[in-house]
């Protein structure tokens, strides 16, 4: 595994990068854009549609690379499988798994109405199909966008109206998903699996912005400030029926849940490190890196280590900026943080992505204000 190929190029995808270059590999990656922020960083870069598996399968093959893996990116995921299991190259999940998270619509329908945790939800091509859903309030998403991209809380039926088509206009596939709505707290669980065992999980407060729809993450806090003894068993519960039920084996599970009262209810779920750089959020807290380990364990080691050293509080900031708004670093305060990372140069233009408010950079600081709860 001295050469790794490395799908997409983006803020998430650099931490990848750059970890490999530090540990001597000799890094390729291929994205659709050559614009990307990891561009530069690679030794080898090919402009390639990470989402035309073909492509990727024969630039893997012709390279000779020995891992081809991605993190924080659901499009990459069934490309990652698809090509691994062509080449018989090592990877965590089977491409069925990859692409049955990769849909909203097939992750609902494979665990099944009678699935505890899973949200009540159809999927709609049309206007009038989707003003058949009796849910109200509900989540209106595209079946097949990451993150929060044209996702709309729908409050009426002229709001669904309203939003239908921005919806649509985000899904690959030209198909929406309409989910029950659930009012109450939002946690990130990260889990890591080895060998069918849930080798570590971690429970995160994730913060987002009230004033827009869809969840738009502004933070995350370590460790959680839930003590309710019942919601954390109900959480632990949902991971792990939910791994059971995607047949995950190994590698990094990451998680969207809320919180009404006690019940867990699952809201996305991920074969991959999440794209909220939280690996280097809980390598501060408590001592694991799971950035490391998912890269040992693609390296052949059987056991990387996944054990807590400490449990010191700490939080991840987003720096903000509407799209198109030009980057000051100096709008933001970034005192006292232990880490901070830029994603933009000053005077540079914000790109949009969920067209409300998008990520600039991120600081992570111990977190004096924390008091105490449970993962």
């Amino acid at each position: 595994m001295r050469k790794v190929l490395i799908l997409g190029a983006g803020s998430a995808q650099v931490d990848a990068i750059n970890h490999l270059v530090k540990k001597g590999y000799e890094v390729y990656g291929c994205s659709n854009s050559d614009a990307d922020r990891g561009v530069p960083l690679f030794h080898h870069f090919e402009a390639i549609d990470i989402a035309d598996r073909e492509k990727v399968a024969e630039y893997a093959e012709r390279t000779g690379v020995g891992v081809v893996y991605s993190v924080g990116s659901d499009i990459a995921m069934p490309t990652v499988s698809y090509v691994s299991e062509m080449l018989n190259l090592p990877h965590f999940v089977s491409y069925e798994t990859s692409s049955i998270c990769n849909s909203k619509h097939s992750l609902r329908a494979f665990l099944g109405e009678n699935f505890t945790g899973n949200l009540k939800f159809i999927t709609a091509e049309t206007l009038g199909e989707a003003l058949a859903f009796d849910a109200c309030p509900c989540m209106l998403k595209p079946v097949d966008s990451q993150g929060q991209r044209g996702v709309y809380r729908i409050d009426s039926k002229d709001g669904l109206r309203e939003n239908f088509e921005k919806a649509k206009r985000f899904s690959r596939s030209g198909r929406v998903i309409l989910e029950q709505f659930v009012e109450g707290r939002e946690v990130s669980v990260n889990a890591y699996m080895l060998g069918g065992m849930l080798a570590f999980s971690i429970v995160s407060d994730r913060i987002s912005f009230d004033e827009f729809p869809g969840g738009i993450v502004s933070g995350h806090r370590l460790p959680t400030g839930i003590t309710d003894k019942k919601a954390l068993e109900n959480i632990g519960s949902l991971v792990n029926r939910t791994i059971r039920r995607l047949s995950i084996l190994n590698g990094p599970v990451y998680f969207q849940i809320k919180l009404r009262g006690s019940d867990a209810y699952l809201i996305e779920v991920t074969p991959r490190l999440d794209g909220c750089h939280m690996w280097n959020l809980i390598r501060r807290h408590c001592g694991v890196d799971l950035l490391s380990a998912a890269f040992a364990h693609l390296a052949g080691q059987k056991r990387p280590y996944l054990t807590p050293t400490s449990a010191v509080p700490h939080r991840l900031d987003f720096m903000c900026l509407p799209p198109g708004a030009a980057v000051d670093r100096g709008g933001f305060c970034v005192n006292g943080a232990c880490f901070v990372e830029w994603y933009y140069e000053n005077g540079d233009l914000v790109r949009p992505i969920n067209g409300y408010m998008e990520k600039c950079g991120y600081a992570i600081r111990k977190d004096e204000t924390a008091n105490g709860g449970g993962s």
